[in-house]
Parts: C-alpha cells; structure tokens; sequence
C-alpha cells in the first residue's frame, strides 16, 4: 500500500473511524521485517524505552476510548503488533479504560521487556472527593496483571500551583515509588505553567506534553514548548510527546511527516506516544520515525 493509499484508508481511524472496525484490519504496508522501533534513555529517570509508545487513549473519556472500542480481541491483536515492531512501550490511564485490555495483552509477553505507563486523575487537596492513592495503584496493579507499574502519572495538569494543591498525591506516589510498586513518576501537561513547573520540580521524573509544529491543542507556542522541555531534559527529566498530529487534525502525508520531523528533531523529547488505531496506522508512523531518526 503506497503512502496515498493509505491516507484514504488509515486516515479514517486517526479522526475517530478506525480501519480494523471498517473491515481491513488485515491491510497492512509493506515495512521490511528489520524496521523495528529503537529504544532511547527516558533521561534520568532510570527507564530505557522504545521511541514510541502505544497510545490508548484517542477520544478517551468516561472509561472508554477509540482503543478500547475496537473489542477486547483487535484491541490484543493491535497491541501485539504492536510489540512485534519494537514497540513494547503503552501508554494509558484510568479514565480511558484501557488498563485490562493491556493487562489482557500482555499476558503472553515478557513483562521485564514492557514498560507501562498509566495515569491518575486527582482533585485538590481541600476536596472532599480524595481518594486513597494506594488503592488505586493496588487496582491498577490488578488490572495490568503486574506486580510494579513503570510510570505513574497525575493526570492532565492545568494550572501552575499542582505542586501545592496535589502534595496527598505527590507523597502516595513517592511512597510506591519507594516501595518499588512504581518505578518513576510524573504528570502529563495541559496548561503552560504546569508544563514550566513540572520542568524544574525535584519531585518529577517524567513529563508528558503536547507538541506539534503547528500549535494545535497545544499549550503554547512550538517554540516556547520546546524551550521549556529543552529545559526540562537539562534537568535531567524524561519527556514524552504526545498530540504529536495535534489531536487527529494534521494527518495529511505532509502533515505527517511534518509532525514526526518537528517532533524528532526540534521539539527536545526523547519519545512520543501515538494514538494509533490500526496495523496499517502503525506501520506507516514506524517507518517515518525510524526514518527520520536515523
């Protein structure tokens, strides 16, 4: 399948419709057997993983996502695929629902090899709604079939003082962490500030942001985003990229390639999680990021 034959198939799944619901989960590009995804050092937070992490969170809310919604059956299949290219990194949270579908995948694979990464939502810490922080790990933990979680996230940050309004998190992370239940712990970004204080914080091991070279659901400029994250690597932090194609509305063969390049090249991450809905899907983002990093 040639690069514009795939934009009017697999395109479908990047906007909400994916390609296995459509009846050609069987389709796939012709990627040579030996473009597998590398692994880089997630700075200094302990972790080496691949470059590119599973997203399973695309349209993710309410205990469900575009991910989850392909069934339990193409869902381990994806995943599976997944791992097969090297990409033995996924990427989830409460909210999406998507912790017993990996859980469920991962069972026949070897787990010292995969890293996982889910996210907690929280409230402020004069809410009445706080829930216990072990206990959701506990669960996760359940969920995931596993003994230990790889990064543990406070989910969507949206305003600069969460290290304030968040410390009965912070200290039910770190203990896991110290417990070695969690390996490394972080926030994932959604406002400016939160992005500039999670840069510089001792307690964070880990970043999630978005950037894309054309600003879209973005939190601020591509530069001053990856200023910060420039920053925040300098700190010694892992970050990760997400909205890599702004959230689904930059998936053009340009646009694409665009994005990957800006996100490799000028955007100052050492990987990036993609919310891919099909084989077809993924194997085309493999070979660009595989391309383009070489």
């Amino acid at each position: 399948m040639n690069r514009r034959k795939f934009i009017k198939t697999g395109v479908l799944g990047l906007t909400g419709i994916s390609v296995l619901q459509s009846g050609r989960g069987n389709v796939m590009l012709n990627l040579p057997p030996d473009i597998l995804v590398d692994r880089v050092k997630l700075g200094e937070s302990g972790l080496t993983v691949s470059r590119i992490a599973m997203g399973t969170g695309t349209t993710g809310y309410n205990k469900a996502s575009n991910q989850t919604r392909l069934g339990m059956e193409n869902f381990v299949k994806l995943a599976h695929h997944a791992y097969e290219r090297g990409m033995c990194f996924y990427d989830m949270a409460d909210g999406y629902g998507s912790m017993p579908y990996v859980g469920e995948a991962i069972k026949t694979l070897p787990r010292e090899k995969i890293t996982l990464l889910t996210k907690m939502w929280t409230q402020d810490d004069d809410s009445d709604k706080k829930e216990s922080v072990a206990g959701n790990i506990d669960r996760y933990r359940q969920e995931l079939g596993t003994d230990y979680i790889d990064i543990l996230f406070m989910h969507c940050m949206m305003s600069g003082e969460w290290p304030e309004t968040r410390t009965h998190y912070m200290d039910g992370f770190s203990r896991a962490k110290q417990d070695g239940i969690v390996k490394a712990v972080g926030v994932s970004c959604h406002h400016i500030d939160a992005l500039r204080k999670a840069a510089v914080n001792p307690w964070v091991d880990v970043i999630m942001a978005r950037i894309n070279p054309f600003g879209t659901n973005m939190d601020g400029t591509p530069e001053d985003i990856a200023a910060i994250l420039g920053t925040a690597k300098e700190n010694g932090k892992g970050v990760i990229g997400m909205k890599i194609f702004g959230e689904g509305k930059h998936v053009s063969d340009d646009e694409r390639e665009q994005s990957i390049r800006f996100a490799l090249t000028g955007g100052n991450i050492h990987c990036m999680t993609l919310g891919l809905e099909s084989a077809v899907q993924m194997d085309d983002a493999i070979e660009r990021v595989m391309r383009i990093a070489k």
